[in-house]
């Protein structure tokens, strides 16, 4: 009968064998409580007298021998050949009992005994050489023809339970490196809660189980170096990221979040904007002029949305536009299967495809991934009588979702949500945290569907958060979400290092995020590829390079930079003034606008930090912030010269009324001028006439100036030589035309001829013609375009009530460059040469007159 080995536990082993009676064998049970039996061990004569038959077979190790038994699936490791201690010998119960044996006396069998352990060594070499070698043709031929269907079952059972083993002996090591991984991690960080325990209210860094995060969270909490590697987007890869931004302000903060991810990135990349007509416009204006590679961007109409949506009553200062995110599987495109959605208030520290990767982890049900919510708002303990909307734990933060749209449209999602929020509304009412509050409770009743991600790709700096508990380094912040109605302001006592990485992207330079991706294939836009054969037309060789250059220069441009709101008039004859400016104009602003109550459009040339200064001192203006009519257009600075005319024409395309005022922001307007001029257009039929409204112009020396009230204070100030008519002294050609001796007596309007450098500031309609952006810098800006309007037979009236007195300020940096640079001179005029030649072929034999005039200067 067959003999084998069983484990027991940790310790005891238990030798099944057979007893030798009477010619006939009984089995029985030996309990070994120390060591393996070895059945090469001889007996003495003071043991029982029986045979033993162990099953021996090599496994994967070279040196270890394992004891088997076909039944049980136990293995047991050999380890010394020790003798056993018996401490009883058991009868089998399933075996009838028989009479008790006679045993002989142990000196009868004392001749025999070394005969018997020849035969047993024997006995035993032979069987364990046939089982090595029916084991060995096993292994080689995949079955033994030699065993029978019973030892063939046996051998299978062997090779699954070796299987097992080595399973279990694989846990055992992920356990243990999973523990060695916990004593690593930096001191004060606490132990991250098991899948589902959502209410534990502490977080590390690795929220994600398997493997991979242990090896990489290892990595990162062991030397905290910025070379360890995290998984990644494939190369090329497309990532797609989606944004609700409305309004003005969304508009703006939203700039500063593509920053953080450009900055960061090495994948081409798809934005998807919701957006109102705002923002729209704000936005497709800045990508299309910023002309970044390997970036595309898709508008989608906030509008056609609003009825999904505008039901739920909503307290969330985000208001409607706080609940989009609820329809982006209706909104994007049917085949796009996943996409990144993000605030607008967040800032990247990291590259996006770390977070791309992540939708790899998700298992087959899961569709939704999410940061859990680092503050109490969702446990209901803020404050007496705080009922938040139901969640699983802590709940999560939607400030960072992946959403795997595929399976989401498969789980019928628009339908889940919706049903989810009016079965909470009935007792709810509202939500306090929009969009977040149904996200909430949609995963409380399916629980299955998130994939918590790490916290730290959400630090969240709102009030009442335990983000500091995300990180310890630099190197672990991934994502920082400025969830706050305070933003900036928020109380965190990391802050400032928060608020320097933010002001790090919102100043950047965004003309060095023009770079390409190397190596991976993009389709170019039509602007980039008109401004590439552009680029190859130019000589390098010509003198002036730099000035043709500047001229197919593509500019960022950033339209409606703070709040505006316009209301337009009922008799169509509202006028818009414009100007253009840098930063060493600024504080002409209050004044203008205290001189002018009607709309403004203004051309801002500034760098992105400078804009940030603007933003600043017009938030802290009392005077500015009361003016919603003022539209605020950002031209950033790039190239060596200043783009005058550019500028003038950002400031011109952006104005909503149907006539414009055409002025420097040096000059301030006479009070009252607004309305006088809506009276002018009226009286001067200019809706069905081209005529072009001059506005005489003066100057002061004077830092402070008493402004004249009426047209008779200033004659009285003019004769008194505290002001003088614009540039007598220096360019008195620009506005000698005007006839000021004329004006002195005039009561009403009076035409006048265009003469050669006439440059005054007129009153057009809308539609007049642009700006020439030939012209940089100083020279020929303004009078260029007056000639224009003179080719197009605009007649030159100027008004006899109206006025404007330019104000003092420093030279600018290009008035010095043309005093200064004869080369700069020279293609000053190489420049008025080649735009005659082009007036001429545009209007035909009419515009050779300026040439023949220019001559006789």
């Amino acid at each position: 009968m067959d003999s084998f080995l069983i484990l027991m536990g940790q310790i005891n082993v238990f030798c099944y064998c057979s007893l030798s009676v009477r010619g006939r064998s009984w089995p029985c049970s030996v309990k070994v409580l120390e060591g393996v039996y070895c059945p090469a061990y001889g007996l003495n004569q003071h043991e029982v007298s029986e045979r033993l038959k162990v099953k021996v077979f090599q496994s994967g190790s070279a040196n270890t021998s394992l004891l088997h038994h076909r039944d049980s699936g136990h293995i047991l490791k050999r380890g010394c050949c020790r003798r056993p201690a018996l401490e009883q010998v058991q009868p089998d119960r399933s075996i009838p009992s028989l009479p008790r044996p006679v045993l002989h006396n142990p000196r009868m069998l004392c001749p025999c005994r070394g005969k018997l352990k020849l035969l047993v060594v024997s006995l035993s070499f032979v069987i364990l050489f046939t089982w090595l070698y029916l084991l060995v043709g096993n292994s080689e031929n995949g079955r033994s023809l030699l065993l029978s269907a019973c030892l063939l079952e046996s051998t299978e059972a062997r090779l699954l339970e070796r299987d097992v083993l080595a399973s279990r002996v694989r846990e055992v090591e992920e356990e243990n490196r999973q523990i060695r991984l916990q004593l690593s991690q930096s001191q004060g960080l606490a132990a991250q809660p098991a899948e589902g325990n959502y209410g534990n209210q502490q977080w590390v860094a690795s929220a994600d189980t398997g493997p991979e995060d242990v090896e990489n969270t290892a990595e990162e909490r062991a030397n905290h170096s910025e070379c360890s590697r995290s998984p990644t987007a494939e190369k090329c890869e497309l990532i797609h990221v989606a944004c609700v931004c409305a309004g003005h302000n969304a508009s703006r903060d939203v700039v500063t979040l593509v920053k953080s991810i450009l900055f960061h990135r090495r994948n081409p990349l798809h934005f998807h904007f919701i957006t109102d007509t705002v923002a729209n416009q704000i936005l497709s204006t800045l990508f299309q002029s910023w002309m970044v590679p390997s970036v595309q961007v898709s508008f989608y109409d906030a509008d056609e949305l609003k009825s999904e949506v505008s039901w739920i009553p909503n307290k969330h200062y985000s208001g409607i536009y706080g609940l989009m995110k609820l329809t982006l599987t209706k909104a994007l495109p049917s085949n796009l299967s996943k996409v990144i959605v993000l605030d607008t208030d967040i800032t990247f520290a990291t590259d996006i495809a770390e977070l791309w990767a992540i939708f790899r982890k998700f298992t087959e049900k899961q569709v939704i991934g999410l940061v859990e919510n680092q503050s109490d708002w969702y446990l209901g303990n803020l404050w007496k009588n705080h009922k938040p909307w139901p969640a699983l734990g802590r709940g999560f933060n939607t400030g960072v979702i992946l959403l795997y749209l595929e399976r989401l449209r498969r789980i019928s999602w628009e339908q889940m949500w919706r049903l989810t929020a009016e079965r909470e509304l009935m007792s709810m009412l509202s939500t306090s945290l929009a969009d977040q509050d149904i996200f909430n409770a949609f995963i409380k009743q399916n629980p299955v569907l998130v994939h918590q991600l790490p916290c730290f790709w959400n630090v969240q700096l709102s009030d009442h958060t335990r983000s500091e508990q995300c990180y310890t380094e630099v190197s672990d912040l991934k994502v920082i979400h400025w969830n706050s109605p305070k933003k900036l302001r928020v109380k965190n006592k990391h802050v400032e290092f928060f608020r320097n990485l933010y002001l790090t992207f919102l100043e950047y330079d965004g003309n060095l995020l023009r770079r390409e991706l190397f190596g991976c294939p993009s389709q170019a836009s039509s602007e980039s590829t008109v401004l590439q054969q552009a680029l190859e037309e130019l000589d390098e060789d010509d003198q002036c390079y730099d000035f043709r250059r500047e001229r197919i220069m593509v500019h960022r441009v950033h339209l409606y930079f703070l709040q505006y709101e316009y209301t337009p008039t009922d008799d169509g004859t509202d006028i818009t003034l414009v100007a253009q400016l840098s930063m060493d104009r600024l504080q002409m602003l209050e004044a203008i606008c205290k001189h002018w109550e009607g709309p403004i459009s203004l051309a801002l040339y500034m760098s992105d930090a400078e804009a940030q200064q603007f933003l600043r001192y017009a938030q802290a203006s009392e005077v500015l912030k009361n003016r919603k009519n003022v539209g605020y257009h950002i031209v950033y600075k790039e190239g060596q010269f200043y783009p005058v005319n550019l500028v003038r024409n950002v400031a011109l395309r952006n104005v909503n009324t149907p006539y414009v005022f055409l002025t420097d922001v040096d000059f301030l307007p006479m009070y009252g001028l607004y309305d006088y001029l809506r009276k002018s257009i009226v009286q001067l039929d200019m809706a069905n006439t081209k005529k072009a409204l001059v506005v005489p112009a003066f100057e002061t020396l004077r830092y402070r100036l008493s402004f004249p009230k009426s047209k008779a204070e200033l004659l009285s100030m003019l004769d008194m030589g505290t002001l003088y008519t614009f540039r007598y002294h220096v360019w008195t050609k620009g506005h000698a035309p005007t006839n000021y001796a004329k004006w002195r007596t005039a009561t009403t309007p009076y035409k006048v001829e265009w003469e050669a450098d006439f440059e005054p500031y007129v009153v057009v309609r809308r539609d007049c013609p642009e700006y020439d952006q030939r012209f940089v810098g100083f020279g020929w800006n303004k009078v260029s375009h007056i000639m224009e309007l003179d080719a197009q037979e605009y007649d030159l009236i100027v008004l006899p009530n109206a006025f404007m007195i330019h104000m003092p300020h420093a030279p600018s940096f290009d008035i010095s460059k043309f005093r200064s640079s004869p080369s700069y001179r020279y293609c000053l005029t190489t420049l008025k040469d080649e735009f005659h030649q082009d007036l001429s072929r545009k209007y035909g034999s009419a515009a050779l007159k300026y040439l023949t005039a220019q001559r006789n200067i």
